[in-house]
């Protein structure tokens, strides 16, 4: 047995990239959440500014601390051992109805990590189903670095527009069907995607990036990661916890945080511009 996982669960994310799902909160303790949430994209024109939505944990307290959750973590650790940085966290909201979709890829490919070796914690706010467009995964399809392009399709909702070039065969893919308080958890190549959210009801997730302490940027790129768990390895700049919601040194922070990350993942398409790292829409 594992802290959070049972061995089989374990054995599951090793062989089919995903296990899912697993009990973080209760589903009352998600509804406070969500209306904070909701609070704070009611003040900002309805939803939360791109730049405000890539490690939104070092600007709100609240959010630091799901991070840090000892239920979220002692499963993480369960899969990717005891040194944990957090590498990366952003809402990934589909507001229904909408044609906007998720094309099929996989997490890692503009990561640029020493190696693939990552889980993200994708914790459902809302419920997420096939009714609203929730992720869909193909299982076993995490054992191989796939070349991707860029699809051309303006209702992809990733950062590239990237689709993995292979084809993938949809009888092969499962539904990840989560309640509120539920999280997935999934390596960064398993393939995996969503439908168009074409219901009258949100869709809303909190993807957290994890990688083990000893894993770090290539070509000797400074970036910054939240240390969670275990041992630090000196491999990233350090993230500190906001004193309060927006605090002005946590803004400052912040913005430090991503200048640099977009040093790290870079938009090679031509159109000049970039996305902070960890920031990805994902699915």
């Amino acid at each position: 047995m594992g802290k959070r996982l049972t061995d089989a669960e374990i054995e599951t994310f090793h062989r089919d990239g995903v296990v899912f799902p697993v009990r973080v909160f209760s589903e009352e303790e998600m509804a406070g959440k969500l209306a904070a949430l909701e609070a704070i994209e009611a003040s900002r024109a309805g939803r939360l500014p791109p730049s405000m939505n890539a490690k939104p944990h070092l600007l709100l307290p609240w959010l630091w601390d799901i991070v840090h959750h000892p239920a979220l973590l002692d499963a993480v650790e369960d899969v990717l051992g005891p040194d944990l940085l957090c590498w990366g966290t952003s809402f990934i909201a589909k507001n229904g109805p909408s044609e906007r979709y998720v094309t099929w890829h996989q997490d890692q490919t503009h990561w640029s990590l020493t190696a693939p070796r990552a889980v993200t914690a994708w914790l459902a706010f809302t419920p997420s189903s096939p009714a609203n467009g929730g992720v869909r995964m193909v299982p076993g399809s995490n054992r191989t670095i796939l070349e991707h392009r860029d699809s051309g399709d303006g209702l992809n909702m990733l950062g590239r527009r990237e689709e993995v070039i292979a084809e993938v065969d949809e009888n092969d893919a499962i539904d990840v069907v989560l309640g509120p308080g539920e999280m997935s958890l999934h390596d960064p190549l398993i393939v995996h995607g969503s439908p168009a959210n074409l219901s009258t009801t949100r869709r809303i997730g909190f993807a957290i990036r994890y990688i083990p302490a000893d894993i770090a940027q290539r070509d000797g790129i400074r970036n910054f990661a939240t240390w969670v768990r275990g041992r630090d390895h000196g491999h990233f700049e350090p993230e500190h916890a906001p004193a309060a919601p927006f605090h002005p040194d946590a803004v400052r922070h912040h913005a430090q945080s991503i200048r640099q990350s977009m040093a790290v993942i870079f938009d090679k398409a031509g159109n000049g511009e970039s996305r902070p790292a960890g920031a990805e829409p994902g699915a």
